[in-house]
Formats: structure tokens, sequence, C-alpha cells
């Protein structure tokens, strides 16, 4: 079963859980899945793979945004924005933890031969396909920069 059935199915079981923060989240997951189903070229086919950084892209958009409410002191609408993350993330594939990421990064940049900081366009070139849906693009920026230093 893919993502897109998967979620399918589970909108139905928050429904009759009548569980609103989870239904609301899947709904939202469901509405970006066909959108990109629907997109020119896209053939009403959705890999998983591009479902997952479809995923990953919406647990990022919530946490900045109850960053921002934080910010601004609305705890209320923060809690909603993180728990709808955590229902997102749960359709992720497990994330890398930060030495697991060294270790596939050190590997990546021996393999590229890159040795300075301007090399760092050749390994995230790289990183990025093969750490897709493993690791979050910022944290593997940022270790990448961190490592050719």
């Amino acid at each position: 079963m893919n993502l897109f059935d998967k979620v399918s199915e589970d909108i139905k079981e928050a429904m009759r859980a009548k569980d609103k923060i989870r239904l609301e989240a899947l709904r939202g997951i469901k509405k970006e899945f066909i959108e990109a189903k629907t997109a020119k070229g896209a053939n009403d086919e959705l890999p998983d793979d591009k479902a997952i950084l479809i995923l990953q892209k919406m647990v990022k958009q919530r946490k900045d945004s109850a960053a921002i409410y934080t910010g601004q002191e609305r705890s209320d609408l923060a809690e909603k924005e993180l728990a709808e993350a955590g229902v997102i993330e749960a359709y992720l594939p497990k994330q890398l933890t930060p030495e697991e990421l060294d270790e596939k990064l050190k590997a990546i940049i021996t393999e590229v031969g890159a040795s300075s900081p301007a090399d760092m366009g050749k390994v995230m070139g790289v990183a990025t396909k093969k750490l897709a849906g493993l690791a979050a693009g910022k944290d593997i920026s940022d270790t990448v920069k961190r490592l050719l230093n």
C-alpha cells in the first residue's frame, strides 16, 4: 500500500475516532498529494519518494509556523501546529541521528573528493539525492559546512 492509500485509510479511522487534530493533518496531507498527482506531467501518479518530499515540506512548514506563533505568544496555535507536525512525521521514514548523518556525509565527502568549503555544492548534490527522506535539507547543509571547515 502506497502512502496515498495509507493516508486515505487513516482519514477514515480518524473520522471514526473523532480525532480532530489528526483528521485535519491527514486531510492536509491528502490535499497536497492530490495536487501533486494532478499536476501537469504527473500522469495521476505519486511515487512514495515524491510523497516523502511533500511530507518533509509540510513538517517544516508546521514547525516554522509554530515558531512564529510562539514568538507572538500564541501557544494555543503553536501547539496545534506541532501536533499536526507530529501526525505528519509518523508517515516519514526514520530520520538519521546526528551521528549517523555525520558518518554518511563523511563517506560522501570522501567519495566526491571534497576537501574545502568551495566543494560544498558537489557534496550537497550527491547528499541530497542519497539522503532524501532520511534527513532534513537544513541538517544536511549544516553538517556538510561543519565537516568541510
